[in-house]
């Protein structure tokens, strides 16, 4: 999700910058709710201010930054309801981007999703190791992203990729410090077989219980350690 990038290729410094404040936000290294302090941030990343305030704006637009008229910036706080939210976008958005693909992907796309796939499946996920871990939360994002992006719509890719860095959140988060909850090789596997086989309800529906069951997973987590936040 690098999208600040020049036509040459060279992430620009703001672009460098989002991508900074985007793994620290995602992985709760600046914390959910903290108030983001430009001047302070400007020194400790050795950056300009120019340049940090795109990075942060583009951050605003993305929804991991809230901003707030004469009271500065805030890393998005979470919640149940924010994750349901994503939730209920995400059952919207993505299986319709999926049965798109599915009408317009031809052979190259079959044969990306099965690659996405193997090396998904190839790839470890073990709990306490941080190094497999990221590498696994980046095979599975280039997974589901094959899956979705031969949709043809740019605009519904890029609502994708937000609500995708929003929902990372609170599994970098929340999953750190636990046991991986489920083995998803067979959900990954029957969702890619349907969409390459072209059975566009199966894969739909597969993908969308594929959703829900990752979110229960999360809100379960969730609701006992905020249990006051709203259903």
């Amino acid at each position: 999700m690098e999208s600040s990038v020049k036509a040459a290729g060279k992430p620009t410094m703001a672009g460098q910058i989002e991508v900074q404040l985007r793994h620290d936000i995602l992985h709760g290294i600046l914390a959910p709710g903290a108030k983001l302090n430009l001047d302070k941030l400007r020194s400790s990343m050795d950056v300009g201010l120019s340049p940090l305030r795109e990075a942060v704006t583009r951050l605003v637009a993305e929804g991991l930054i809230e901003a707030e008229a004469q009271r500065g910036y805030t890393v998005t706080p979470i919640s149940v309801a924010n994750l349901n939210e994503v939730c209920a976008l995400r059952l919207e958005l993505e299986p319709y981007a999926l049965r798109k693909s599915i009408e317009n992907g031809g052979l190259d796309w079959e044969t990306a999703v099965m690659g996405a796939l193997y090396r998904l499946n190839k790839t470890d996920r073990i709990p306490g190791d941080p190094v497999s871990l990221a590498n696994w939360e980046v095979a599975n994002n280039a997974f589901h992203l094959t899956l979705v992006e031969r949709c043809d719509m740019p605009l519904l890719i890029k609502m994708y990729k937000s609500l995708v860095s929003m929902n990372d959140r609170y599994r970098h988060i929340y999953l750190k410090a636990v046991a991986v909850q489920r083995d998803v090789i067979d959900e990954h596997t029957a969702i890619a077989q349907a969409a390459v086989e072209r059975r566009a309800n199966d894969a739909a529906a597969l993908l969308a219980r594929h959703i829900e069951r990752s979110t229960n997973n999360l809100r379960l987590l969730i609701s006992a350690d905020l249990p006051e936040n709203p259903q």
